[in-house]
Order: C-alpha cells, then sequence, then structure tokens
C-alpha cells in the first residue's frame, strides 16, 4: 500500500507545527507504542476485530501481570514481550530476565525502560536454549505463529528440565487459527485504491486464539504437567511444568558460540557480567 498522504505540513496559529497531525505510517503497531496508546485491532479478512489494549501494555505491570510474575522461577524469557513492562518489572525485582520481540520499536521501547531485549522471533536461535527457569506467554502471545502445538515444541526447547511455562489465554472456551492484519481503525487516504481503502496497513499473518481447555489439548500428553490455573481482573492464566523434553531441539549453530555472540547484544551491563551469566 502507497503510504502517500495528504499535505501535513499544516501549522498551528501559534506557527508550531502539528502534533496531532502524524504522518501516515505502514507500521500500526509502532504508532501505537510510539503514542502510547490506541485504537489497535487484530482483524480478520472477514472484517471481524480484536482490541489490543495498547495502553495496559504501555504502563506499569499490573496486578494481573503480577499474579503471573511471582510465579516466575529462575531465569525468564518473555516471548512478544511487547514494550516491556513484564521484563522491566522483572528487573527491578531482581530477576534475570529477557525479552524478544520481532518488533524493533517494542524492543527499543523495553530498553528504555530497564528492560533487557533482543529483536528477535521466537524461532530464531536464542541465548539459553534448554536452560531457561521460566517462559512467558502473556497477552495472548500463544497465538504467535498460528500453531500452538508447534509453539509449545518452541517453549519445550527452551526451557530447562522442569522449568515452567506461564501462559495467559482468552476467557473464551475458543480454539481458533486465522490470518489476521493489525489495523488502527482508520481508513487509507483518497487516491490509494478503494480496495487498500478498505483494507488494514499491516500485511497479513498467522495468528491463534485459545482459552484453557483447548491450550490443555495442545499439550502433547506426559511431556507438560498443570502446576496452576487462576484468574485475575477477568484474565485467566496457567502454569505448565515441563516434565520431560518434547524433542531433540534442532541446533542451528554451535550453541556455546551462539550464546556468546547473542549475550553481547545484551544492554546494561552493570555488573560486569552478562545478564545470561549462570543460565
Amino acid at each position: 500500500m502507497s503510504s502517500t498522504v495528504p499535505d501535513r505540513s499544516a501549522t498551528s496559529t501559534a506557527g508550531s507545527e502539528r502534533e496531532d497531525l502524524a504522518p501516515w505510517s505502514t507500521d500500526p503497531y509502532t504508532d501505537a507504542l510510539r503514542n502510547g496508546h490506541g485504537p489497535l485491532f487484530l482483524r480478520r479478512t472477514d472484517g471481524w476485530l480484536l482490541p489490543l489494549d495498547v495502553e495496559r501494555w504501555c504502563a506499569e505491570a499490573d496486578a494481573a501481570d503480577l499474579s503471573a510474575l511471582r510465579r516466575c522461577e529462575g531465569p525468564v524469557l518473555d516471548i512478544g514481550c511487547g514494550p516491556g513492562r513484564l521484563v522491566a518489572e522483572l528487573a527491578s525485582r531482581g530477576h534475570r530476565a529477557l525479552g524478544i520481540d520481532v518488533s524493533a520499536a517494542a524492543v527499543a521501547h523495553t530498553l528504555r525502560i530497564g528492560g533487557s531485549a533482543l529483536h528477535r522471533s521466537v524461532f530464531d536461535p536464542l541465548p539459553g536454549e534448554g536452560r531457561w527457569g521460566t517462559v512467558l506467554l502473556i497477552d495472548g502471545n500463544i497465538g504467535i505463529g498460528g500453531d500452538p502445538h508447534g509453539l509449545l515444541l518452541r517453549t519445550a526447547d527452551l526451557l530447562a528440565p522442569g522449568g515452567l511455562l506461564i501462559a495467559e489465554t482468552s476467557p473464551l472456551d475458543i480454539d481458533e487459527r486465522v490470518q489476521v492484519r493489525l489495523y488502527d481503525g482508520r481508513l487509507a487516504p483518497e487516491g490509494t485504491g478503494e480496495e487498500d481503502r478498505a483494507a488494514t496497513r499491516g500485511a497479513l499473518f498467522p495468528w491463534a486464539r485459545l482459552g484453557t481447555p483447548a491450550l490443555l489439548r495442545h499439550t502433547q500428553p506426559n511431556a507438560w504437567r498443570t502446576v496452576d490455573q487462576w484468574v485475575s481482573d477477568g484474565r485467566p492464566f496457567i502454569a505448565l511444568r515441563r516434565t520431560r523434553r518434547v524433542r531433540t531441539p534442532s541446533q542451528n549453530a554451535d550453541t556455546a558460540n551462539n550464546t556468546a555472540v547473542i549475550s553481547s547484544q545484551f544492554p546494561r551491563n552493570t555488573s560486569g557480567e552478562s545478564p545470561l551469566a549462570g543460565l
């Protein structure tokens, strides 16, 4: 879609630049993080919208978040960390914690508020594979990739034996795989084509929505043990312990070398050691 926009160089009567006329962007998620608020949605191809709670993501960890963070054990990997409120909160509590996100804007925001984060997909090589004490899939991130079974396999690869997966699920009893786009509710500018004006600005990507019963159906028998289930502020969570390795992890590179290289990308090394030290 074209990013051409009408002239937005208008100024206020005082001659200052109008801050409310932000230039048209092809990345509504980056726009939302920059502004600290929505509207922002996941939009299915049939037009159905799922609101995304950008304001909560950009705020400090709330009581529901803390109910999950209090259960964390050992070093924590936050998959799809977004703007980093959970990683920053964990760091403030003395946890070794790393966030990963495919959004460079989200990673930058996490670093600004005191968390550690890498611009990575969960399916990329990651530091500390097989040694994380806890993996987080919060804010619906169990839907990443649109393949819950595959994501659970990958999560098992990342966790240490006996490690903990804490996931937030949908309050609905749902098991859905869909193609979605990010959408901020605005129409594209005139002149970009009728099909573009009716479409969202983000590219299609696979997503899933799962309630707790559906997530449990996707866990491989004898590979996961349910530790806890709870609801806080209307948000359901589940904690699962990895009881055995689900598969032999693929080795994309020498593990020691891969970890050493990626560890060097961590910011804020105040102790003189990598945040991965001891993993």
